[in-house]
């Protein structure tokens, strides 16, 4: 999927719209995006030494599993409702190709429970547990 057929099923928009694109692989979910540098989360984090943000991270991964979903979240939210077991490794930097690999571990509608990780040029950048509720708050 590129950024438009994304935009067709996350609620993401602008600049919180954080994947270039995925692809549904078997049961994963695999996306990417290329940090640009001009990023509003740069900002402040840290000037002259940019990092993107660990929640960021997480959130990319959030957005990543969503194409699982068959759709599901057309007409509907998804919301964070745990992250566990999140560990940071490496960096990410402006320049930097993220790339996602996420899947979902259980379901017990509107909850969904996934893991992932996310690397850069192969080595890994973070990694975490999340479970997020699919609805309307």
């Amino acid at each position: 999927m590129n950024r438009d057929e994304l935009l067709n099923i996350l609620p993401h928009r602008n600049s919180m719209l954080l994947l270039d694109g995925a692809v549904r692989d078997g049961a994963a979910a695999r996306g990417h995006y290329t940090v640009r540098g001009d990023e509003w989360f740069l900002d402040g984090h840290f000037p002259g030494d940019p990092v993107v943000p660990g929640v960021i991270l997480c959130e990319i991964m959030a957005q990543s599993v969503c194409v699982l979903l068959d759709g599901g979240t057309r007409g509907a939210t998804p919301y964070f409702t745990g992250i566990d077991g999140a560990r940071f490794k490496s960096v990410a930097r402006p320049g930097d190709k993220l790339e996602t690999e996420c899947v979902i571990t259980k379901t017990r509608a509107p909850f969904y429970f996934a893991k992932g990780e996310v690397r850069v040029g192969g080595k890994l950048c973070a990694k975490a547990d999340f479970s997020f509720y699919l609805g309307n708050a």
